[in-house]
Parts: structure tokens; sequence; C-alpha cells
């Protein structure tokens, strides 16, 4: 039987970089996509409205909820060699990573203020996000398996 031993650090600088990368790929679609399709004849203003705006929303949910799931990292989390762990050592389900994903608003778009204090005042490190899936990311260096025979 193995038990995985997680020994978290904080990784601030990190995560913070990681998350820039992943919405900085994702805002460059984001852009490129809108100024394609953009539906306004105002000059210097771009629209895209009903089903265009469906891609946009598959691609968030493709390029964060479902690499992630696959991979326990997005690309920006791969660079810096972070990864996505359930508390107890397992690769997280599919729905711990959506659960994951659902708090970004909250952990990440008020400045990261909400993600830092969280990171900052629990013993795995965790964001919002993490709390509610069980989750913690940190690098594969930090997890010690254990082998017990009986």
């Amino acid at each position: 039987m193995k038990f995985y031993i997680i020994n978290p650090k904080p990784y601030f600088l990190h995560k913070v970089l990681a998350t820039l990368i992943d919405y900085a790929i994702y805002f460059v679609v984001y852009y490129v996509y809108i100024y394609v399709f953009n539906e306004s004849t105002e000059p210097g203003k771009m629209i895209v409205n009903n089903l265009m705006v469906l891609p946009l929303i598959l691609f968030w949910f493709i390029y964060f909820v479902v690499l992630e799931a696959a991979n326990s990292c997005t690309p920006g989390h791969d660079i810096l060699k972070l990864k996505v762990y359930k508390t107890d050592g397992g690769k997280p389900s599919f729905s711990d990573v959506l659960k994951r994903r659902l708090l970004d608003p909250i952990d990440i778009f008020m400045y990261g203020i909400p993600a830092f204090i969280s990171i900052s005042k629990t013993d795995k490190h965790q964001r919002l996000g993490d709390l509610w899936a069980d989750t913690v990311v940190i690098k594969p260096a930090d997890i010690t398996v254990k082998e017990v025979t009986f």
C-alpha cells in the first residue's frame, strides 16, 4: 500500500506567474477572436453576440478545465513545474478541477487578494478554489511516497 505525504510550499511567485501566463494566452485568443468576428459597425468598437460568444466560453473550458483534468496542469503551470493534486496525493478528478476553476473570478479577478490571503493563511497554501475542491498546487518534488507492506 502506498501513502503519499505532501509537504506543500506557498510558491507565491510561481503561482502568480503561471496564472498570468495562462490568462495572457486566454486573453490573446479572446481579443483575436473578437477582432476577427466583430459584429459592430462603429469604428473602435468590437462586439460579438449570441452564439458567437460560445467559442470563447468553450475555449476557456477546454484550456482551463479539460487540460488541467487531463494533465494535472495548464500550460502556464507546466512551464513553472506546478501541478494540481488532491490533498491525499492523488490526481484530481474532472469535478475537482471544475470546482477549482469556478472560483477563479473570486480568487483572481479581485486583484488576487482573496487568493493571497487564503494561500498565506492555510496550512496547505490553498486558494479558495483549492479549498472547495480539496486540492493543492505544488511541485511533484513536494510529495513523498511511503510504501507499506503487510
